[in-house]
């Protein structure tokens, strides 16, 4: 089985036990998130592979993480990450990418992040719920951060943290790469 069918069936268990978990009909868990019945369906199904961009959706509508939602299994307190279980959701041609490192519960999601964003690249994000919290420590290159349209630039060694609720961006307007870890919380659905 590859990699990607071993993540088609996690997400497909793993969403419709949350759904159920937190009592949410399909079509209430698609309006939550902001997704169709259909691709709903066909998530817990193992029938697709959804964008990144619908995975995050559907997290945030449960508040569980994006770990959780693609964890092949559910393991003890103590979880340690093999290198080759590291999960890249978003690349470039050009180099780009994010690898979700880690995540838990905490009591909402919890999630570090790996970023590599090449010269004269970004990734855009809309905003999370209310309550969430990024934090970013950049280690190579410089960051330009753009929440609500204002522009923040974060040189390797800083650190950056910013109520991630607005609309938010991550940019190398710089000649080299930029390399970030990325701390993402999220607070719990009550």
């Amino acid at each position: 089985m590859s990699d990607l069918d071993l993540l088609t069936q996690s997400l497909a268990r793993n969403v419709k036990r949350w759904r159920t978990e937190r009592g949410f009909t399909l079509d209430a868990l698609a309006a939550r998130a902001g997704v169709s019945r259909g691709m709903l369906i066909q998530i817990e199904q193992a029938r697709t592979n959804p964008s990144l961009g619908t995975v995050v959706k559907i997290g945030d509508a449960l508040g569980v993480s994006i770990t959780t939602l693609l964890d092949y299994e559910q393991g003890p307190k103590v979880r340690v990450v093999p290198a080759e279980q590291v999960v890249r959701l978003w690349h470039t041609d050009a180099g780009s990418y994010s690898r979700l490192l880690a995540g838990t519960e905490a009591p909402g999601p919890l999630e570090m992040w790996e970023w590599r964003l090449m010269p004269g690249e970004g990734s855009q994000s809309d905003p999370h719920p209310a309550g969430t919290v990024e934090i970013a420590h950049v280690t190579a290159g410089e960051l330009t951060l753009t929440v609500e349209g204002m522009e923040y630039r974060v040189p390797a060694g800083d650190s950056v943290t910013f109520e991630a609720n607005a609309a938010h961006g991550y940019a190398n307007q710089g000649d080299v790469p930029t390399e970030m870890v990325l701390t993402v919380s999220v607070p719990a659905v009550h």
